[in-house]
């Protein structure tokens, strides 16, 4: 108990500096003039919505980008967009669409009109080069390519144009999500992007690959959506102006969206984005537990809404790097030591038993979520819950040391474990900076391990170059992360456990465009979960679609390629002058933003 406050009392501390470092850094942006609230008199005759985001985008490149930090949601859509209130697929670059009979195919009809942000005609031509020499070129490593890929197989649809606003995709087989993923995507400028995707780099790679970096001139970054990208600061801010050129209209024939500007500082700490928010410089704020006490109490005097979005949508994990493979210098990815741990069913099975979710829920969370079991969200009418037979791993650290003992492990004098070798089991675990809850539960699962005699060590980065470390380098040991949980479709989590995915991080195999890896494993599970993805594309009855994912769920529980956190609850704080906001747990407050007005009381 001693211990326990003595924990407490340290963290408050540590809370308390994080929080005056923050006004101290605050106050030097104030005078340096990165203050959003200089723009407001710049832009008087209009209005404003300022927006954090915690890191900076990793390309102007829709195709090219991994990270979930872009610009991409302002200034591109695609053929159809989901109603994140009714989950319904709705009309967006497309006006309608048709299915035939056997499934195989779907005509889409472009709206009469369309432009793209500098004034040129969006036509069925720019639907066929996004599709076909893009997302389906294999030169091009995009992560979308699993989006339109049909099932596991090696097989892609087909599209052809049968005139200036209708194309037609072809797919080889019936292929459920297809409408949800892949015409979701976002349609690309075939007049300023296919000559780069024409034209070759000194390594004999299309220019695409590095067309459209983060340091292209803004003015030269080409969308559809409702803002067009004005300017980028590294480091500080992106402003977005209202494209000229979209689209829709309101019912009274209104251009939309109605905002003219957006401003999106870039904040990485959220005690600063909380300390921004709280001075009236942020119009929303993402409100983590650690904070909602204090926002919830300001909420009147602050002139701001604090939404309730229930269990966030997405997976808390942690994992291990599978991956046997070897790199092109003949290398490991994973040191062989760690990766025999790591390979160890029963090694997985005492780190899962190990952790205490309950205290991380309670001290963390501050008691605002529920313990996460699935790779699908509670939400989803594909969840399998525990009472309906989904294997749970309940915090008992005797039981985590019993399998450790009775695989082969052992423990020294000083209680430190070591392996059949007498190796001292001690890895890393990487975590981005950019989020503090995760940080602390990277923390807690650092102190938790240690209860069972396991030396682990933090390795807090950016999340690009986490990303990098994850997809590209492959060079980490273990991992807190978050990825989407399919709540309405589950194939859209199939990038993450396709054993051939491009967000399989686990283990993550070679992709498009690179040297093959040598020595590359996929187990049978990983075999069995490829299979089940596939059947659950083709079958189109719901009961027996939930079946197979049920199947997948209990699978993952079983293996533990990654175990299941704490789903906190999500809160948005929205200034009340942003009116017309439709909020959604799927889609947030601003996923309408088109429709979203900016009304100042006199």
């Amino acid at each position: 108990m001693l211990v326990l406050k003595k924990t407490k009392i340290i963290a408050t501390i540590v809370r308390q500096v994080r929080l005056a470092v923050a006004f101290g850094l605050f106050c030097l942006l104030l005078l340096s003039g990165c203050n959003p609230r200089q723009f407001k008199s710049q832009t008087a005759r209009g209005s404003q919505l300022v927006l954090a985001t915690p890191s900076d985008p990793a390309t102007f490149n829709f195709a090219m980008n991994t990270s979930a930090y872009s610009i991409f949601p302002f200034i591109y859509k695609g053929l159809v967009r989901e109603n994140a209130i009714t989950t319904k697929l709705e009309p967006a670059l497309a006006e309608s669409w048709s299915i035939s009979p056997d499934q195989l195919q779907i005509t889409v009809t472009l709206r009469e009109g369309l432009k793209w942000s500098d004034g040129k005609p969006l036509t069925a031509d720019d639907v066929i080069f996004t599709y076909q020499d893009v997302y389906l070129n294999d030169k091009i490593p995009t992560v979308y390519r699993d989006l339109v890929r049909i099932g596991n197989t090696s097989a892609f649809p087909s599209v052809e144009k049968l005139d200036r606003h209708r194309v037609k995709f072809i797919l080889p087989e019936p292929f459920a999500p297809f409408l949800r993923t892949a015409c979701t995507l976002a349609i690309l400028p075939a007049h300023r992007l296919r000559s780069a995707v024409v034209a070759k780099d000194a390594k004999g790679n299309p220019q695409f690959l590095s067309t459209w970096s983060t340091d292209t001139n803004p003015q030269k970054i080409i969308g559809n959506g409702p803002y067009i990208l004005e300017s980028y600061t590294p480091s500080q801010r992106l402003v977005f102006r209202r494209n000229p050129y979209y689209w829709r209209s309101d019912a009274q024939g209104n251009p939309l969206p109605y905002i003219e500007r957006l401003i999106v500082p870039i904040i990485s700490s959220t005690d600063n984005q909380l300390l921004r928010f709280r001075s009236g410089d942020l119009d929303s704020l993402e409100i983590n537990p650690e904070m909602f006490s204090l926002v919830k109490r300001e909420e009147k005097r602050g002139k701001y809404i604090i939404y309730n979005g229930g269990p966030e949508l997405g997976i808390k994990f942690v994992g291990f790097n599978l991956n046997k493979a070897r790199n092109a210098k003949e290398k490991p990815l994973v040191d062989p030591i760690k990766s025999r741990w790591f390979n160890t069913l029963a090694f997985r099975q005492a780190v899962a038993y190990a952790i205490d979710r309950e205290s991380m829920k309670n001290n963390i969370y501050r008691g605002l979520g529920e313990l996460q079991h699935s790779p699908i969200a509670v939400q989803s009418p594909y969840y399998l819950s525990p009472e309906e037979g989904l294997k749970v791993y309940n915090y008992n650290p005797q039981k985590a040391k019993q399998l450790l003992l009775d695989s082969g492990f052992q423990y020294n004098s000083k209680q430190e474990l070591l392996d059949w070798d007498e190796n001292k089991v001690q890895f890393t675990i990487l975590v981005k900076s950019e989020e503090n809850s995760r940080i602390d539960a990277a923390v807690q699962i650092q102190q938790d391990l240690s209860k069972i005699g396991i030396k682990a060590d933090l390795r807090v980065l950016n999340f690009n170059v986490v990303l990098k470390k994850l997809l590209l380098s492959r060079d980490w040991e273990c991992y807190v992360g978050t990825f989407e949980a399919g709540v309405v479709e589950p194939h859209r989590i199939f990038p993450f456990w396709y054993s051939g995915g491009s967000f399989h991080q686990f283990n993550q195999g070679s992709q498009s465009g690179e040297i093959p890896l040598k020595g590359w494993e996929v187990s049978d599970w990983e075999q069995e979960i490829d299979f089940l993805f596939n059947a659950g594309v083709k079958e189109l009855d719901l009961s027996k679609r939930k079946a197979i994912y049920h199947q997948f769920q209990q699978i993952v529980a079983e293996e533990l390629p990654v175990f299941f956190l704490v789903n906190p609850l999500s809160f948005q704080a929205v200034r009340d002058r942003v009116k017309k906001i439709e909020f959604s747990p799927l889609g947030g407050a601003f996923w309408n933003l088109d429709e979203l007005k900016i009304i100042e009381k006199g």
